[in-house]
């Protein structure tokens, strides 16, 4: 099973970026985070990182018939980008929205998402936490689809 974790814009300054928000733990630290679990569970992942959302639709668009399953954190694209969303939507690759921060408690233009209507589920709030409970959701989804 292969999963590819794509990170939005600005989740390169994890570690050092409104630390009351985000943590203090860097992108390489959620990396390694995610990696002990992938191993874990024996999935082989991979990793993205773009503040461009050119690059995110381009990554998506690549998933295709490489990867099973795809965990994103669009970041702030999440309430903006219909291009991110016709991707996701377009590649038919099971998809879960992952965001650090609790976007519902945070100002309402950031209560819309965009793209998880064309998600499997979201989840929000949980701070690093919520990708291993996305790799762990997807595994068991992936596998019950066999």
């Amino acid at each position: 099973m292969k999963i590819l974790v794509i990170n939005g814009p600005n989740l390169n300054l994890l570690g050092s970026r409104n630390k009351e928000q985000y943590g203090s733990e860097t992108l390489k630290d959620l990396e390694n985070r995610v990696l002990r679990i992938s191993k874990e569970l024996e999935i082989d992942v991979s990793f993205r990182q773009s503040n461009s959302e050119g690059d995110i639709v381009t990554f998506i668009g690549s998933a295709k018939n490489e990867y099973d399953g795809i965990i994103i954190n669009p970041a702030a694209y999440t309430h903006s980008s219909i291009a991110i969303r016709d991707a996701i939507e377009a590649v038919e690759i099971p998809t879960i929205e992952v965001h650090i921060s609790n976007i519902y408690s945070r100002e309402e233009f950031r209560h819309k998402s965009m793209i998880s209507a064309v998600c499997l589920g979201q989840i929000a709030g949980l701070g690093l936490d919520g990708y291993e409970l996305a790799i762990r959701a997807l595994n068991k989804k992936l596998k019950s689809n066999k």
